[in-house]
C-alpha cells in the first residue's frame, strides 16, 4: 500500500529509503502518498503548497546569482564563477520544481513499484483497489504455511477518495462515506481468506488509522476528509484530540476474548514490540524505545497501559503532553502550542489548507493549556490555578516528565528543509528514459 517514505538518497537506484531496505521482503504499492494530482479532477494539493515555496526561492537565488555577476564583472568585490554557476544551477532546480509542480506531479510521484521494479507510471487509479487486494491476498496464499506479517497500508479513507463505481452512491454519506464502506469490503475480503486458509486462530490482526479526520479537505459543501465527533481539531494538529484520538481493532480468536473494550491510551508506536513479542523476538535494549507491546493489556493481565506519558508533536515542535495518573486513572493533557485557526473558531485552518506547526500559524501557550481529558473529552474547558486545586502539582510533573523525555531524544538531519523538499532530477524514479517516464505492467506484458 502507500509507503510515502519516498525512495532514493543520492542515485535513482540507490533505494536507501525503499521498504525492502527497512526490515520488508516485499512490496507493492505507492513509494509516496497520494494527492489530487494523482486523479487529476479536484484541485492541485501538492502544488498549493509548494509552488509559492519554489517560486520564492527560485526569485531570491536568481537574485542572488545576478547580483554577484554584476558585483564580479564591475570589480565591487571578490567572488568565483564557480560560486555563482553553483548558485544558478541551484535556481535553475527550484525553477525546474516550481514549475513541475503545475501538471508533472501525476507522472513522476503518483505511481506503483512492486519490489524495486516500477509498474505503473502514472498509477491507474480505477484499478488501484482490485491491484492491492490481489496483491495482498496472494501473499498470504504465498506465506500461509510459515509466519508471516502483512503490513497493509490502505488507499482509502485518504483524499482524493478513489472510489470503485461498485461503491460510489452506496452511503448516506456521500463520497468519503462511499469510500469508508469500499475499505470495509476491502478488509472483510482480507479477513475471508485468513478464514479460508484455516489461519484465523493463530494470526493477530490489528487494524486502525495513523490520524483523524482531515478538516481542510472539502468540495464544495462537501467534506471529504472525514469527522471527528465530539473531539477537537483534525489530521495535522500537533496535539487536538480530533487528530490523534483513533480506535484500534484487534481480532484473535480463541486467544483474546471477544467483545472486550479497552478504554487505555496506547500508541501506534506499541504496534513494533508487540510483533517483536509475537514474533519470539526481543526488544534492542541499547535505544529508547517508546512504545510497549499491547499484548499483556490485551490478554488482561494488566489494567492499565504502560504510557504514563505521551508526546505529542506537530513536526519536531512538542505541541502536547498526555499524563495517565495512574493512582487515580485521571488523563491530564497540556498543550504547549495550537494552532491558530482560520477563520477563528471554525475548528480548522481552511485558509492555509493545512494547520502549521511553528511560526505564526500557532499560538504558544505559558502556561500550557490544561485539559482533564476524563472530564473534558471534547477539550472545550481550559483549566486554570482559579478552577483545578491541583493545577500546579500537575503542571510540575508534566514539566519533569518532558525534560527526561528530551534527554532521551537524539538530533537527526532535519527531512523537511527546503533543499530535501527541493524536487531532483537525478533521484527520480523512472520506468523509462527520463523524462520519459511512463509505462504500465499490462501493457508491458503484452
Amino acid at each position: 500500500g502507500k509507503w510515502h517514505m519516498g525512495v532514493n538518497c543520492k542515485t535513482r537506484h540507490d533505494h536507501c529509503h525503499h521498504p525492502l531496505n527497512h526490515g520488508f521482503d516485499y512490496f507493492y504499492g505507492m513509494p509516496f502518498t497520494l494527492v489530487n494530482e494523482c486523479q487529476g479532477t479536484d484541485d492541485p494539493e501538492l502544488a498549493k503548497s509548494l509552488q509559492d515555496t519554489y517560486w520564492f526561492y527560485t526569485q531570491m537565488i536568481i537574485l542572488a546569482a545576478f547580483t554577484l555577476v554584476i558585483g564580479k564583472l564591475a570589480n565591487l568585490f571578490p567572488v568565483k564563477w564557480k560560486i555563482i554557476i553553483c548558485l544558478a544551477i541551484c535556481g535553475l532546480l527550484h525553477f525546474v520544481s516550481w514549475f513541475s509542480s503545475y501538471g508533472f506531479t501525476k507522472y513522476w510521484n503518483c505511481i506503483l513499484m512492486r519490489n524495486h521494479d516500477i509498474t505503473e507510471q502514472p498509477m491507474n487509479l480505477q484499478k488501484t483497489t482490485s491491484n492491492m487486494l490481489k496483491e495482498a491476498i496472494a501473499f498470504i496464499e504465498r506465506n500461509k504455511h510459515r509466519p508471516f506479517l502483512l503490513f497493509v497500508s490502505l488507499l482509502h479513507v485518504h483524499t482524493p477518495l478513489i472510489t470503485t463505481e461498485k461503491f460510489q452512491g452506496r452511503s448516506r454519506h456521500g463520497l468519503y462515506g462511499d469510500n469508508v464502506e469500499e475499505m470495509d469490503w476491502m478488509v472483510g475480503k482480507l479477513l475471508d481468506v485468513i478464514d479460508k486458509e484455516d489461519l484465523k486462530n493463530t494470526t493477530f490482526i490489528y487494524f486502525a488509522s495513523d490520524h483523524g479526520g482531515f478538516l481542510e479537505a472539502h468540495r464544495g459543501n462537501s467534506q471529504l476528509g472525514g469527522w471527528n465527533g465530539i473531539y477537537k481539531g483534525g489530521k495535522g494538529m500537533g496535539g487536538w484530540e480530533g487528530g490523534i484520538r483513533v480506535p484500534g481493532i484487534v481480532r484473535w480468536p480463541g486467544v483474546l476474548p471477544a467483545g472486550t473494550v479497552i478504554d487505555e491510551p496506547t500508541s501506534l508506536m506499541d504496534i513494533y514490540p508487540t510483533v517483536v513479542q509475537l514474533a519470539g523476538g526481543a526488544v534492542p535494549q541499547d535505544r529508547v524505545v517508546d512504545g510497549h507491546t499491547l499484548l499483556p493489556l490485551l490478554r488482561g493481565t494488566v489494567q492499565h497501559s504502560r504510557h504514563e506519558f505521551l508526546f505529542h508533536y506537530c513536526g519536531v515542535s512538542l505541541h502536547a503532553v498526555r499524563w495517565h495518573q495512574k493512582d487515580s486513572g485521571t488523563i491530564w493533557k497540556a498543550h504547549y502550542a495550537t494552532p491558530v485557526f482560520q477563520p477563528e473558531g471554525s475548528g480548522a485552518c481552511f485558509e492555509r489548507g493545512i494547520c502549521p506547526c511553528f511560526g505564526d500559524g500557532v499560538t504558544h501557550h505559558d502556561p500550557p493549556l490544561l485539559f482533564n481529558l476524563s472530564h473534558d473529552p471534547s477539550e472545550a474547558n481550559p483549566l486554570s490555578a482559579d478552577t483545578e486545586p491541583l493545577f500546579d502539582t500537575v503542571m510540575r510533573r508534566i514539566r519533569r516528565a518532558v525534560e527526561e523525555h528530551r534527554k532521551t531524544l537524539t538530533p537527526v538531519p532535519q527531512q523537511l528543509s527546503p533543499y530535501n523538499n527541493m524536487w531532483k532530477p537525478w533521484l527520480q524514479p523512472c520506468c523509462g528514459t527520463f523524462p520519459f517516464c511512463w509505462c504500465h505492467e499490462e501493457n508491458n506484458k503484452a
